[in-house]
């Protein structure tokens, strides 16, 4: 009986680890690529950006931060239930920090969106790139799971980068829900080095780490 107990807890433990690798394996990333065309009998919903937003994680050796981006504007189509296309417009000077409060909390935002003097193009530079962009270029089902593909535009370089979704559709108010599961980004492919390992020798435990989490909450209403 013991010998059974130990096993099964073995095998749990084995499917924990191995959906914890899964769930942190970083997005694949590629060129850019031509975005999804859309025909006229498509759907087009657009992004409530008051219900809307990005979440995000970034980590050091001392602990993360998460907190959430805003979008200035989106559209989603869709042809019945299926997405098809779309396209958002994220607010980057309206990064809110979650986990921290009071002067910690705004020199962190102030940090990551370059308003501190000096450290303008350390993360976001907001002044300079006040807007990012996601362009849909393809969605496709792989085993059960839709996934999804757009080019991710943050301050002047564009990656193409595939993840899965849910997409839930409610005729009772003709909206569409798109929800993502963590997509985990290698910020130094945009150009974003401020003290990667990667870049800087002899950081120790000073860096701050390459990979950032983000996901799409997204909730669009049916265009009149």
């Amino acid at each position: 009986m013991k010998k059974n107990v130990i096993n099964s807890m073995l095998v749990l433990s084995l499917i924990a680890l191995a959906l914890s690798c899964k769930s942190d394996k970083k997005t694949e990333t590629s060129d850019e690529k031509k975005t999804a065309e859309t025909s006229e009998m498509a759907t087009t919903y657009k992004v409530d950006v008051d219900q809307s937003k990005i979440k995000w994680i970034g980590s050091k050796p001392a602990g993360e931060h998460n907190g959430t981006v805003s979008l200035s504007e989106g559209t989603l189509t869709a042809n019945g239930d299926e997405l098809v296309g779309g396209t958002i417009v994220i607010d980057m000077t309206s990064v809110d920090v979650l986990d921290l409060e009071g002067q910690d909390k705004k020199d962190l935002e102030n940090h990551l969106m370059g308003y501190s003097n000096g450290k303008e193009d350390h993360f976001f530079n907001a002044t300079k790139y006040p807007e990012a962009n996601f362009e849909i270029t393809g969605v496709n089902t792989v085993e059960n799971q839709t996934m999804l593909s757009g080019n991710l535009t943050l301050k002047d370089t564009t990656k193409n980068i595939t993840f899965p979704v849910q997409v839930s559709m409610n005729e009772a108010d003709d909206s569409l829900v798109l929800l993502s599961d963590d997509i985990i980004l290698d910020r130094t492919e945009w150009g974003i080095k401020f003290m990667s390992k990667s870049f800087i020798e002899n950081l120790g435990d000073n860096f701050v780490s390459d990979e950032m989490k983000i996901a799409f909450d997204l909730t669009a209403f049916e265009a009149e």
